[in-house]
C-alpha cells in the first residue's frame, strides 16, 4: 500500500499560534519565482474572529456570503501581490459527502480565492484512503522549496500554531506529494458548479 511522506516531528520547530502567523506573514513573500501547496484534509474547523465563520455559526447564512464577498479585494489582492512576485498558489481540498455544514461554508469562501486567482481542486477521500493506513493526512503548506509547515488545530478545529520544516527532502517530498493529488482532482469552480451551487444552506 502506498505510503504519504513522513513528518519526523523531531525534525521541525514548533510554533506558537502567533509566531506562526508572524513568521509566515514574512516568509510567503520571499518566494519570488517558486510555487506554494497547501493540503487540506479535516472537515469541519473553527474560525472565531473571522467575520463570514462568525455569521455562519451564529445561523446567518446570507450575512455569511455577504461577508465572503467583502473579502473579494483583499484576495485580488493578495494573489495579485503573489503574481507579481511570480509565485505560484496551490491548494488541494480534501472533501467528503456528504457535506460538513463548515465545509459547504468554507467552499465558498474557496471559490472566491480561486475567482481571484489561487489555482484550487477537489479530491474525494478515496483519493487519499491509501496513504492514510496510519491515520488521516495533516494539514500542510509549503513554501517554495526549503520551507514546510505542519499546521496544527486543538481539538475543537482552532488553529494552534504549526510545526516548521526546513529540510529541503521533507519540503520537496510533500510537494510532490499535494502536487500528484493536484494531478487527480477536479477544479474547484466545475466541482462547486455540480455539488455546492445549488445546495439549500447549511443546519
Amino acid at each position: 500500500m502506498p505510503k504519504s511522506p513522513a513528518l519526523d516531528r523531531s525534525l521541525g520547530s514548533r510554533l506558537s499560534l502567533d509566531a506562526y502567523r508572524r513568521e509566515f506573514r514574512t516568509r510567503q513573500w520571499e518566494i519570488r519565482g517558486q510555487e506554494s501547496w497547501k493540503l487540506e484534509r479535516q472537515q469541519h474547523f473553527k474560525e472565531p474572529g473571522f467575520p463570514s465563520w462568525e455569521a455562519f455559526n451564529r445561523g446567518d447564512w446570507s450575512e455569511a456570503l455577504t461577508l465572503i464577498e467583502a473579502e473579494r479585494d483583499y484576495l485580488y489582492e493578495f494573489s495579485a501581490q503573489a503574481a507579481r512576485l511570480g509565485i505560484d498558489l496551490y491548494r488541494v481540498r480534501v472533501v467528503e459527502e456528504p457535506l460538513d455544514p463548515y465545509l459547504q461554508w468554507e467552499l465558498h469562501l474557496l471559490r472566491l480565492r480561486e475567482e481571484c486567482g489561487e489555482l484550487i481542486r477537489v479530491v474525494g477521500p478515496e483519493d487519499v484512503a491509501p496513504y492514510e493506513s496510519a491515520g488521516r493526512l495533516p494539514e500542510v503548506v509549503t513554501l517554495g522549496d526549503s520551507l514546510l509547515y505542519e499546521v496544527l488545530y486543538d481539538d475543537d478545529g482552532v488553529l494552534d500554531g504549526a510545526i516548521r520544516y526546513s529540510d529541503r527532502e521533507t519540503v520537496n517530498r510533500w510537494t510532490s506529494f499535494i502536487r500528484d493529488l493536484y494531478a487527480k482532482g477536479e477544479e474547484l469552480h466545475l466541482y462547486f458548479d455540480r455539488k455546492i451551487a445549488a445546495l439549500t444552506p447549511p443546519v
